[in-house]
């Protein structure tokens, strides 16, 4: 990670492993800006949660203009992203999600729509602004918006011309239960390594640095306003 802020992330070694695997390495992983944006993403995901759950399809029939289909295909991709913007959905979430709005009589081109705006969901135009500035934030999540809709017209009217656009709008939700599979396996890896990093976290620097952030004012990670010269100075190597 380089680019925040010029910020420099790169850790000393002659090749990638040797960097990855160091003392370094694994402090500066372990102290990403996870602190800064896990109450967004803990949002999100419940907010996303209760919108499915209890949101009818017949609100999303009359808020897409289901019953006038020329309508509903001008106004579906500017709609999407905004009902995105609002349902903290993230670029896993937004696929079942969009599958109820399709059912519910979105356009095509507003189910396209919706997908791409998993970038400007408001935890994320949030840490947008954490990072870059409120002005920034909103530039980005403007033009973001226009590109999205944007594209939503164009891949509609192509897959339209082509015949590629689904007639079919039903969905079929399958209800499973909890199982042991590959997928468990993988989560119970991340947990492993995560507590891991954040073991490491503890053991160095990283509670100190956010002390010093609060005491500040600093609401962004040190990895973005200070660069890793500040890890490298305050960690443990």
């Amino acid at each position: 990670m380089e680019g925040h802020a010029a910020m420099d992330m790169s850790v000393p070694g002659a090749t990638w492993h040797e960097r990855l695997f160091s003392k370094q390495g694994f402090t500066a992983v372990s102290q990403m800006d996870w602190a800064s944006v896990w109450l967004d993403i803990v949002i999100g995901l419940v907010a996303a949660g209760l919108i499915s759950a209890f949101v009818p399809e017949s609100f999303w029939s009359a808020f897409f203009l289901a019953d006038h289909p020329l309508a509903a295909k001008i106004a579906g991709p500017l709609i999407g992203p905004l009902v995105a913007i609002v349902a903290f959905v993230c670029s896993v979430g937004n696929v079942p999600l969009a599958a109820v709005l399709w059912a519910g009589g979105i356009s095509f081109g507003g189910v396209i729509a919706f997908i791409f705006a998993d970038l400007i969901i408001l935890p994320l135009l949030n840490i947008y602004r954490k990072y870059y500035g409120t002005r920034i934030a909103v530039i980005l999540g403007l033009v973001f918006y226009a590109a999205m809709a944007g594209a939503a017209y164009v891949i509609a009217i192509l897959f339209g011309l082509a015949g590629l656009i689904p007639q079919d709008r039903s969905i079929d939700v399958m209800q499973h239960g909890i199982t042991w599979n590959y997928t468990s396996v993988l989560d119970l890896i991340a947990l492993v390594v995560s507590a891991v990093l954040v073991w490491r976290f503890m053991r160095t620097a990283g509670r100190k640095c956010l002390r010093t952030w609060k005491r500040l004012g600093i609401t962004t990670a040190p990895a973005t306003r200070m660069g890793m010269r500040t890890t490298t100075i305050t960690a443990e190597p």
